[in-house]
C-alpha cells in the first residue's frame, strides 16, 4: 500500500516547507489568476492548497487544473465531482480512471473508498458526455467497482448503458435480472443477451420478455446456458418468431424430442437443417421428415374441390383421419377456424360453444372440452398456451406427465356448466 500511496501523494515524509507553504496559501486567496493557476498544475504544491483550490477557487480552468494534478488528494475528488463546470468533472474521471486500476489491488482501502464515491456520483451526471466517457473505459475492465457500473448499467442512454450490458464480467446475476425485469428498451434486453457467458436464469430471462431479437441472439450465443426445459419452452414460443427457427434448428446438443416439435411447423429449409443433423439418429430424422409430410398433406387438402370446412370435417371423420396430429397440423399452420370447427365435431357440440371457451381464456373450461373431445393431456396444454391464451401461472399441467389433472366430477362440472352434453 506504501507504493500506491507514494504514487498518489508523491514523496512520503518530506517536511513542509513553512515559507513556501505561507506563499501558496498567499496566492491561493489572491486575485492573481496566473499565479493560482501555477499553483494548480504544480505536482509539488501543497495538498492542503490544491483542496483549497478545488473547493474554493472561482475559475473553472484552477479547479480543472487541480482535477488533474496526481498530487491532489484523493478525497478531493468528492468536491471536484460536485463541481458546477463540466469540463472539471470530466478531467476528474480521466485522473481517478487511471488511478483505479493500482487501487483496486486495496480494495478495503480508504482510498479506494473515496475514488469509487467520486465514481458513483459521476455515473449519475446530468452530462451524458462524462457518463459515456466512464462507460467506455470501464465497460470491459475486471476491476471496475460493481456499484459503478451498476449505476451506469441502468443509465437509460443507450450509449452509457449498453456498453457495461454486453461486455462488463463484473455484474451480477441479480443486477442483469433486475435490469430485465425494469429496463424499458429493447435494445437493454438484446445487449444482454449477446453478453460472452450467460447463466440459465437469466437465459431464461431474456426469453421472458418476448423480445424476438434479443431471443434470436441469445439462441445464436454459443456461451449462453439454455437448459432442456427452456428449450421445449422456447420452441413454444418460436410458433410467433420465425427469426428463431434456424438458431434453434442449428444449436448443438439439440434434443430429438425439441427437433421433432420444432418440424410440426418450422420451414422446409429449416426442417433439411433438422434432418442433416448427425446427432440425431435415424428414427429420429423419420420422425421429422414425417410430420413435415404430414402438414405438407394438410395444407395441400385445403379448399379441396370447393369443399367447405365443415364438409372436410365431416370426410376426415369418415377416413378416420380426424385425430389428434391432424389438430395439431392445423394449430401448426395457425388454421384456427379448422380448430376451432374440428373440436367442435369431436366434442360433440357446435362451434359458437368452442369459441366461447377459448375466449374464456380459462384453463379448466379448455382442459373439459379437450377431454370431451379425445385428446390428449399434453395437448390440452397445448391448446391452453396457442388458443387460449392462459396466464403461465394459471395452466394446468399433466399429472404424472401424461393424465388428465382433474377429476371426472370436476370435468363432468365444467361440461355441464359450458353446455357441452358429458355423454
Amino acid at each position: 500500500m506504501f507504493g500506491v500511496f507514494k504514487k498518489i501523494f508523491g514523496k512520503v515524509g518530506v517536511k513542509r516547507d513553512s515559507a513556501r507553504y505561507d506563499k501558496q496559501k498567499k496566492i491561493a486567496r489572491s486575485e492573481d489568476m496566473a499565479g493560482r493557476l501555477t499553483l494548480a498544475k504544480n505536482t509539488r504544491t501543497h495538498q492542503e492548497i490544491l483542496y483549497y483550490l478545488a473547493e474554493h477557487d472561482p475559475n473553472p480552468a484552477v479547479r480543472k487544473a487541480v482535477a488533474g494534478n496526481k498530487s491532489t488528494p484523493v478525497h478531493a475528488s468528492q468536491v471536484l465531482a460536485a463541481d458546477v463546470d463540466e469540463d472539471v468533472r470530466l478531467e476528474l474521471v480521466k485522473r481517478l480512471l487511471h488511478l483505479l486500476p493500482e487501487l483496486s489491488k486495496e480494495k478495503h482501502s480508504q482510498l479506494y473508498a473515496f475514488v469509487v464515491q467520486s465514481l458513483g456520483m459521476l455515473a449519475l451526471d446530468e452530462v451524458l458526455k462524462i457518463r459515456i466517457a466512464l462507460s467506455s473505459a470501464l465497460k470491459d475492465k475486471a476491476y471496475a467497482p460493481p456499484k459503478v457500473v451498476g449505476k451506469l448499467a441502468h443509465d437509460m442512454e443507450r450509449e452509457v448503458s449498453e456498453p457495461v450490458l454486453l461486455f462488463c464480467t463484473v455484474l451480477t446475476d441479480e443486477e442483469l435480472m433486475d435490469i430485465l425485469k425494469v429496463h424499458p428498451s429493447g435494445w437493454a434486453v438484446q445487449a444482454i443477451a449477446g453478453r460472452k457467458a450467460i447463466s440459465a436464469p437469466i437465459s431464461k430471462a431474456v426469453i421472458d420478455t418476448n423480445n424476438a431479437k434479443a431471443g434470436k441472439i441469445l439462441l445464436q450465443n454459443r456461451g449462453a446456458k439454455i437448459t432442456k426445459e427452456l428449450l421445449k419452452e422456447i420452441v413454444d414460443k418460436a410458433r410467433n418468431y420465425p427469426e428463431w427457427h434456424k438458431p434453434i434448428a442449428t444449436r448443438k446438443n439439440l434434443p430429438p424430442e425439441v427437433g421433432k416439435a420444432l418440424a410440426v411447423f418450422a420451414d422446409a429449409s429449416v426442417r433439411d437443417l433438422l434432418a442433416k443433423r448427425k446427432d440425431f439418429d435415424k428414427r429420429t430424422v423419420e420422425e421429422i421428415s414425417k410430420v413435415f409430410r404430414r402438414r405438407l398433406e394438410f395444407a395441400g387438402e385445403e379448399g379441396q374441390d370447393n369443399e367447405n370446412l365443415a364438409d372436410r370435417i365431416i370426410r376426415l371423420e369418415k377416413e378416420k383421419r380426424l385425430t389428434e396430429e391432424t389438430v395439431s397440423d392445423a394449430l401448426a399452420m395457425r388454421d384456427r377456424d379448422f380448430v376451432y370447427t374440428a373440436l367442435a365435431r369431436m366434442a360433440g357440440t357446435d362451434v359458437q360453444t368452442v369459441t366461447k371457451i377459448f375466449e374464456m381464456k380459462a384453463p379448466k373450461p379448455i382442459v373439459a372440452l379437450s377431454w370431451k373431445a379425445g385428446l390428449s393431456m399434453r395437448f390440452a396444454l397445448q391448446l391452453q398456451k396457442e388458443m387460449g391464451m392462459v396466464a403461465a401461472q394459471e395452466l394446468l399441467y399433466p399429472r404424472g406427465g401424461t393424465d388428465y389433472p382433474l377429476t371426472d366430477d370436476e370435468i363432468l362440472w365444467q361440461l355441464e356448466f359450458l353446455g357441452v352434453k358429458a355423454a
